[in-house]
């Protein structure tokens, strides 16, 4: 969905417009917000699957410190952006992806904030650009702890199953997408009801906006029109489930080696990216800085975007 200005939806969103851009050949969306110009750019990066209105609601806190971008990537459902290949929506293609598109921005001074999947994508980023002054990572997806056994496992069985997987279920979804979405959107659950998508992170959603929850409501809508892209979610899927568990060893080389400063931003309530997980990436890095937000789940930036914005400015 786009507005030239996201105001006439919302005046919550007042001053967000949506734009067009050419990176390398493919067409991006992506939506920007004015801000001081002596401030870094504030580079958003949506969670797997979503686009850049997930960061809506914050958006006009974090433009009050500098310039606002949030692009759809490659690959995802909803989004504006082209795919340029069958591939495009794994994680280390799309931190290539952003390396591109803040160079054809032109943006020099960035602090890059990765939800989810995005926190893995902005991590492999901000290992490589020079640009990245900071990087926030809210309720990342990243590797945890593994016994041997379990890397044993994940190693072996694991990579064979996805191996396996991926173009089997790229191919079905390819065949049946269309159904299965028509046979989802037919029951009409709203997006936050059991069964609806976004019940599935935990949280309390009762505190998103009703603005944000309508939009989401009818960004799935459109995916009737979009079968397959179904099938770059599954390679989105893959590429995480990959960096967390099977070829780990270049995204524990970009947590060891990330020189920007960090921020940790956890929701205690996430069912999705556990405890564990948290510990384990401030034992790599102790001079990264935690803040946990009780109460909040996955989607913590769509709950608490107040808190949230609060946190990054501190």
């Amino acid at each position: 969905m786009r507005y030239d200005g996201w105001g006439e939806r919302s005046p919550r969103w007042a001053g967000i417009r949506s734009e067009m851009v050419d990176v390398q050949g493919t067409r991006v969306h992506f939506l920007r917000a004015r801000g001081p110009a002596d401030g870094p750019a504030q580079l958003l990066v949506h969670p797997m699957g979503a686009t850049g209105t997930f960061w809506l609601d914050v958006i006009p806190l974090l433009a009050a410190r500098g310039p606002v971008v949030a692009p759809d990537l490659p690959g995802t459902f909803t989004g504006h952006t082209e795919t340029p290949h069958p591939r495009a929506a794994g994680a280390h293609l799309n931190a290539r992806f952003l390396r591109a598109f803040t160079r054809t921005l032109g943006l020099e001074r960035v602090v890059v904030h990765g939800w989810s999947m995005g926190g893995l994508v902005s991590l492999l980023f901000a290992r490589r650009a020079d640009c990245v002054e900071r990087l926030v990572l809210t309720n990342p997806t990243l590797p945890g702890p593994l016994t041997r056994p379990e890397a044993l496992a994940w190693q072996t069985l694991g990579r064979l199953t996805l191996l396996a997987a991926v173009p089997a279920l790229r191919g079905t979804l390819r065949l049946y997408g269309r159904q299965l979405l028509e046979a989802k959107l037919r029951r009409g659950d709203p997006v936050t009801s059991p069964g609806g998508g976004l019940d599935l992170a935990g949280g309390d959603l009762t505190r998103v906006s009703p603005e944000l929850v309508a939009l989401q409501t009818e960004e799935r809508r459109e995916m009737r029109a979009r079968p397959d892209r179904l099938a770059d979610a599954v390679v989105a899927f893959a590429s995480a489930l990959s960096a967390m568990y099977i070829d780990r060893r270049p995204v524990l080389d970009a947590i060891d080696r990330v020189r920007a400063p960090t921020l940790l931003l956890w929701g205690d309530r996430d069912p999705l990216i556990e405890r564990p997980v948290v510990d384990f990436l401030l034992g790599r890095r102790p001079d990264w800085e935690l803040r946990v937000f009780e109460g909040a789940g996955h989607l913590m930036p769509m709950e608490t975007p107040a808190a949230y914005a609060e946190a990054v400015a501190r």
